[in-house]
């Protein structure tokens, strides 16, 4: 990573005072480009899903790991329910997407509550033996009455297919004969899961991020208070393929000790600890026994710490010294929070980041874990932050009324938003294309064939504010 001559800043920088400076290049095409990173995590796509409540759950997971990213369950989801969220992960098929299921005595109400679970907008009808009768979206329960049986509004008409058909195949066979997806089922009939005509595109471009048994890869967070040694163990038992430690303020004893408890497990699997923004942080937490840290005080759009405390730090110069300080070691860096378009997703890599953690802007997808919403202004979703009253009164919900009451009056993230629903990219999957487009393309602007070459390559200047609003889009024009 250079800048242009005269250009070096002698202040801290955020993602929006940069611009990448286009180099010559013998990539011809995106799709040249290697998005992999090096970091131990897996991912094909340099995307982490944050560990908060609103976010990370296993449908978020399923989806990002099938297209190469991976999730990272919060620490406040209890042994039980994360060993289950980890076991359904495993289980889910490398390319057909996990189908909505309904009865034939299910209501239009019943159907109404589930289609929007998945993007694809439909619900599979199945009988008694888990074999497809029909189809049902919103479509179809337009104007019922809410108690009808969703056996009177199924479309019996659907496209059954194999599972083991190449996605190609599928892609020609819904293409032709114009419809949404197809069902795909197993020898016996029963059902597998569904296909979309965009799914069939995507299971040739994106390569899923898979452990060594070729099941999909999620990551667990673990906190620093109570038994942290025995929930890592736990968490390990049950499949997570990455643990991450995680508190707000990670340069503090406490954290270095618990890591340590942790490291000394030799569990086998990365360790990610955070959040730090100094390279004496980065270095105390790798010597403590963390192999990636995570990178950013304050930056994420659901808190509220620097208005707070006034403590953080510009997200870019905090990704730069802190990945340089762990290149040193031999370790890597997450860029955690402060991301709005993929410019900055490009940019945290630039800066040497082996993956960004993306938080509220995929609190608005069909795929996380909150009820689908609407006002006057359309679909959205509720996101929080996870130091917010709200987190925390979750997360003391086993305290003392007393001990609840206290830790209720010191907050440092919004407790409820509204992240609105993109009508034209609904879908996490949708966001997913629009970044990993997105850094395709700053690669082959820069010459760089892979993530790597993209930071040594990379020519960054400074801007003014309006310089950065130059580069702002005016779909009504001038």
């Amino acid at each position: 990573m250079q800048f242009l001559e005269g250009h070096r800043p002698d202040h801290d920088l955020t993602y929006d005072d940069l611009f990448i400076v286009p180099n010559r290049s013998d990539a011809s095409s995106r799709f040249d480009v290697d998005l992999s990173t090096a970091d131990g995590t897996g991912n094909t796509i340099p995307i982490v899903v944050a560990n908060m409540t609103a976010v990370a759950g296993k449908r978020m997971a399923e989806t990002v790991s099938r297209r190469g990213g991976l999730v990272v369950l919060p620490q406040d989801l209890p042994i039980p329910a994360a060993s289950e969220a980890i076991a359904f992960v495993k289980s889910r098929h490398l390319i057909a997407d996990t189908a909505v299921t309904l009865t034939r005595n299910n209501s239009v109400a019943d159907a109404l509550a589930l289609i929007p679970k998945r993007a694809h907008g439909v619900a599979v009808v199945i009988d008694d033996a888990g074999k497809p009768l029909g189809l049902v979206s919103e479509k179809h329960c337009r104007d019922m009455d809410r108690f009808t049986r969703v056996s009177e509004v199924l479309d019996p008409d659907l496209v059954s297919m194999s599972i083991d058909t190449p996605p190609r195949e599928i892609f020609d066979a819904v293409a032709e004969l114009h419809v949404g997806l197809a069902v795909l089922t197993n020898r016996d009939g029963t059902l597998a899961g569904v296909l979309t005509r965009v799914g069939a595109l995507r299971a040739g471009i994106y390569e899923p991020n898979v452990d060594a048994e070729g099941h999909l890869r999620i990551a667990a967070a673990v906190g620093i208070n109570g038994d942290v040694v025995g929930k890592a163990r736990a968490l390990a038992d049950a499949g997570a393929d990455v643990l991450v430690m995680d508190t707000a303020h990670g340069h503090q004893e406490k954290m270095i000790t618990a890591l340590e408890s942790v490291a000394e497990l030799d569990l086998g699997l990365p360790i990610a600890a955070g959040n730090v923004v100094s390279a004496a942080g980065t270095r105390d937490l790798v010597n403590a026994g963390a192999t990636i840290v995570k990178v950013g005080v304050g930056p994420g759009a659901m808190c509220t710490t620097r208005m707070m405390t006034g403590v953080g730090r510009p997200q870019f110069s905090a990704v730069v010294e802190c990945a340089t300080a762990a290149r040193e070691l031999g370790a890597h860096v997450w860029a955690d929070g402060g991301v709005r378009h993929p410019r900055d997703v490009a940019l945290a890599l630039a800066a040497g980041a082996s993956n960004v953690m993306i938080g509220s802007w995929f609190a608005g997808t069909y795929e996380s874990p909150g009820d689908l919403k609407r006002d006057e202004h359309g679909f959205y979703k509720e996101s929080f932050g996870m130091a917010s009253k709200r987190a925390v009164a979750a997360r003391s919900a086993s305290d003392s009324a007393f001990d609840r009451a206290r830790k209720s009056l010191f907050e440092e993230g919004i407790s409820s938003s509204r992240i609105r629903l993109d009508p034209v990219r609904p879908s996490v999957e949708d966001l997913i294309d629009q970044i990993c487009a997105g850094v395709r393309s700053t690669a082959t602007y820069t010459g760089a064939r892979s993530l790597t070459e993209l930071h040594e390559k990379v020519v960054l200047g400074i801007q003014s504010a309006a310089g950065f609003a130059e580069g702002r889009p005016l779909p009504g024009g001038w």
